[in-house]
């Protein structure tokens, strides 16, 4: 699919409100939508949406009132995000998941004066709720709970289905989208209008996505791949399947079910499927192409052998609307070269660009403005720090090829040094994975005995492995990485705590060397 169209790809004219009026009025009956219960044309959706809108500006919602929205994956999620959107409401979207410290950072840095919360989560939220001032708008209440005339089936129940009189701009501030990253609070990436068109337009490109796609949709909302495949389907005429959640297991028959052309993965989405039972379900769908990025060289070609599906790799990250790299030109490996919109180049400690096949820095700057995050929300610190002189420092590691492809090497901050050596844990994971025994892996810097640091490899085995041996494990390590590379601390768990999207959360495991094997013992 060509992707280099002439610059000047946004229109200053155009944002996601237009975007779906003009959907409903030049498409009305197209399917926007389908899940297990329910099926949206654009003009349902837009007569929904409206209603929604008008209610919750009824209860107070404003343009550049900060709301923030703790739903599930489900298509109301979808009506109050395009809601949002339409009255022109800075959304705070909040993982599912947090709870404590966590939840309790997002919501007292944003300082949102409303949550759209659905009833299951108020367990979480309402330690925290209760010592601010905020109004919550449940989802889900039980029958005959207290106002029940100010939640969610209210607002959506607005008698009026009229457009919104906010008059929207593609400047316009749309979300505060809080990243966890490896260190430090979370940081609240601000997005705009422009930038979700952005984020849309890349994964098109990279997914060769077109008119009558048909894309399995499990992303989180909350998070930017999410959120982006809701503007995606108002940029050209595709269908969203909605699946509540990412399951290895029951994947290919919504696949089948659903006709889904499109699979994006993330994390170990991709391993996840490959770890499945052959079935006859490996060829019998209409999937062309998974998108998205965490493909290692031998996961590539065994999922497009096995699947009979293309696999393309891409590299970015919600600050820089996404994708800001993305390879449509079957080169195994490699994350791809930038799209139009961005310049990407790989630099030393110093800001200068390294040659090819040396390792640096990914850094990004913008050849369309506004394609690039202002800032981060309320953190000057933090954003003087990420952007300096029109260039976004990711804090990635790469290098590049004498024609211009990108070859992702991991974390600069999960970069470990060992015994003078730098060691890419994403590398080492790489290795770790391809283990008869190994499901998952994981590995960490620890402190040793001498105050050095050490390697810790945590360890998720097959379901099948009749039995583990850590010695063993650590011979065949050997016999395939460099000695520094191979971890000296073994544990073996039963499963990872992980973010949405199936990332492992580094940060929650044990840094302790008494918990585990030791192959120096």
């Amino acid at each position: 699919m060509e992707r280099h169209l002439p610059m000047n790809h946004f229109s200053t004219d155009d944002n996601i409100p237009k975007l779906l009026r003009d959907c409903a009025k030049r498409s009305p009956e197209h399917v926007f939508c389908r899940s297990d219960t329910e099926t949206l044309t654009y003009a349902t959706l837009n007569e929904r949406v409206n209603h929604l809108a008008n209610g919750l500006s009824r209860m107070g919602a404003a343009a550049g009132t900060r709301v923030a929205v703790m739903l599930a994956h489900h298509i109301d999620h979808a009506l109050a995000f395009f809601a949002l959107c339409k009255i022109g409401a800075v959304q705070v979207p909040i993982n599912v998941h947090l709870k404590g410290a966590g939840l309790e950072h997002v919501l007292t840095h944003s300082e949102p004066e409303f949550v759209i919360a659905d009833r299951c989560y108020s367990d979480a939220l309402a330690p925290i709720i209760e010592r601010m001032r905020v109004r919550v708008i449940w989802r889900g209440d039980v029958e005959g709970a207290a106002d029940s005339d100010g939640n969610f089936a209210c607002a959506a129940s607005h008698p009026s289905a009229a457009e919104p009189a906010f008059d929207a701009s593609d400047a316009d501030l749309r979300a505060i989208l809080y990243t966890s990253g490896t260190t430090g609070p979370a940081k609240g990436v601000q997005m705009t209008d422009r930038m979700y068109r952005a984020a849309a337009l890349g994964s098109s490109w990279i997914g060769s996505i077109e008119p009558g796609s048909v894309l399995h949709f499990w992303d989180p909302i909350y998070h930017v791949f999410g959120s982006e495949v809701l503007v995606m389907a108002l940029m050209q005429p595709i269908t969203l399947a909605f699946v509540p959640r990412f399951s290895a297991s029951g994947f290919w028959g919504e696949a089948k079910k659903f006709q889904a052309t499109h699979l994006h993965f993330v994390g170990g989405v991709l391993q996840l499927l490959l770890k499945q039972p052959p079935s006859d379900l490996d060829r019998c769908h209409a999937v062309k192409v998974a998108w998205g990025g965490g493909a290692p060289v031998d996961v590539w070609r065994a999922f497009e052998s096995r699947f009979g599906v293309l696999v393309r790799e891409g590299y970015g990250m919600t600050e820089t609307s996404s994708f800001s790299v993305i390879n449509v030109d079957g080169r195994v490996g490699s994350i791809g070269k930038a799209v139009d919109y961005f310049t990407v180049e790989v630099v030393d400690e110093g800001g200068r660009c390294v040659p090819p096949g040396a390792i640096g820095e990914i850094r990004v700057s913008q050849r369309e403005p506004g394609t690039m995050t202002p800032g981060y929300y309320r953190n000057p610190e933090k954003t003087a720090e990420v952007i300096r002189d029109g260039w976004l420092y990711t804090g990635d590691l790469a290098r590049q090829d004498d024609e211009g492809f990108f070859y992702f090497l991991g974390r600069k901050k999960d970069s470990l040094r060992r015994r003078g050596e730098n060691v890419s844990a994403w590398e080492v994971e790489n290795v770790v994975n391809g283990h008869p025994c190994v499901e998952e892996s994981a590995l960490i810097g620890v402190q040793n005995e001498f105050g050095d640091e050490d390697l810790k490899i945590f360890l998720k085995l097959k379901a099948d492995v009749p039995a583990f041996s850590p010695d063993e494990f650590v011979s065949w390590c050997q016999a395939r990485m460099a000695k520094f590379q191979v971890p000296r601390f073994v544990v073996v768990v039963d499963d990872f705590p992980k973010t949405p999207t199936q990332r492992v959360q580094k940060t929650m495991l044990s840094q302790r060397i008494d918990d585990c094997w030791d192959s120096e013992a």
